[in-house]
């Protein structure tokens, strides 16, 4: 049996949350659930509708699919969501250019379904922490092309800089994964205000000296407030095998 939480967080500098969620542990259409971690960007209030409008398109996209392998039906919400932000910034001035990332996610039976696009990420956390998102974001390419170090991205003035976006081209790619998930696995997705404020490994060793799924969340957004809180915070976590016994 599933158990799930989510959360967001305005964090301690920013005026308004940008960022938007979703989380169903019941079927959304042909999905048997469905979770999504939405970051906006754009002035004004286009950040915060470009990531709620998105998510309410993506939720609708699905909910009405016809397909039913989950790579497809995900890739096509998202299509489609790009489309819609698309549309709604070329009508209003004040919108042109808003854009966000999304991360999406559905377990069918041990098996994880993962769409990306942007820089909010998700992660298997058991006896290790493991990224299983990539980054499209300017320097994430330059770690991966060998221009950057890995313990200098954190801190680089360029981090904020997204490779991918929806709504920022009139088309979108997306990256899929598919994970094979263990008992005792934990799902973390989650906006950037997060991992820009906590290491990965101190991620792993809140989650793991908390007693319950809630308990986590908080302490996570506690820890990326006390560290500065310099973004908005997300966090939803996914316990897949939640009420079978790790012998």
């Amino acid at each position: 049996m599933l158990k799930t939480f989510s959360i967001t967080d305005i964090g301690e500098k920013r005026k308004l949350n940008q960022d938007y969620v979703f989380t169903s542990e019941i079927p959304v259409g042909c999905l048997p659930n469905l979770f999504l971690v939405a970051d906006g960007m754009g002035g004004h209030n286009a950040g915060d509708f470009a990531s709620k409008y998105t998510i309410e398109t993506i939720v609708d996209e699905i909910g009405r699919a016809k397909e039913d392998s989950p790579v497809s039906v995900l890739e096509k919400a998202i299509q489609s969501a790009n489309r819609h932000i698309r549309m709604k910034s070329t009508e209003n001035e004040e919108m042109s250019g808003m854009g966000t990332t999304v991360v999406a996610a559905t377990v069918l039976d041990d098996a994880l379904y993962v769409a990306n696009v942007g820089d909010s990420r998700l992660y298997i956390v058991n006896d290790e922490i493991r990224q299983i998102t990539r980054d499209h974001s300017l320097v994430e390419e330059m770690v991966r092309m060998g221009g950057l170090p890995r313990e200098q991205a954190r801190s680089h003035p360029d981090k904020n800089i997204i490779t991918r976006a929806v709504g920022a081209q009139d088309s979108v790619e997306v990256d899929f994964f598919q994970v094979k998930l263990e008992k005792g696995d934990m799902v973390l997705m989650c906006s950037d205000g997060l991992t820009n404020m906590i290491e990965d490994e101190d991620i792993r060793m809140i989650l793991k000296g908390q007693r319950d799924i809630v308990e986590k969340a908080e302490a996570l957004v506690k820890a990326a407030n006390n560290n500065g809180g310099k973004d908005n915070i997300t966090v939803v976590l996914i316990e897949p095998f939640a009420d079978e016994v790790i012998s």
